[in-house]
């Protein structure tokens, strides 16, 4: 219809008559009423905001000493196990106090066994590296 017509129309109903797409040979319009739209479309992007911040990972960090106990260790693995299954990352710190820096190879082995108890669904990312008195490793679900 023509620009006019719809010109028309649009005041006979009391809303605006709103371009759409103005690239469009002809240009496509709507007939709608704008503060609604407006409304609308300022409500959608708040959603998509919203889920735009869900998705991103968040990096999560676990710090645990050469001394924990069975028990206090399932309890931390757990723990990952909820972030990793919520999309995050986990930074697993060993922390090494006073003498225990002459045994960094039980720190290893340690974090080993986390690595092995969060189980197959996890990726380490790079290498554990040692950083001061602490060895620190992410993992991510794969």
């Amino acid at each position: 219809m023509s620009s006019k017509e719809a010109q028309l129309l649009a005041n006979e109903q009391g809303v605006d008559l709103v371009e759409i797409a103005a690239n469009a040979n002809p240009p496509v319009v709507k007939i709608i009423d704008w503060g609604k739209y407006q409304y609308q479309k300022m409500k959608e992007d708040a959603k998509n905001r919203k889920k735009a911040r869900e998705k991103q990972s968040e990096l999560k960090q676990m710090k645990i000493g050469l001394k924990i106990s069975d028990n206090d260790l399932n309890i931390k693995v757990r723990k990952m196990r909820g972030f990793l299954d919520d999309g995050d990352r986990v930074k697993i710190l060993i922390i090494f106090r006073g003498r225990e820096m002459a045994h960094k190879e039980i720190g290893n082995e340690l974090l080993n066994r986390v690595v092995e108890l969060l189980g197959d669904g996890i990726v380490v990312e790079g290498k554990p590296q040692m950083n001061g008195r602490n060895l620190s490793a992410q993992v991510r679900k794969k």
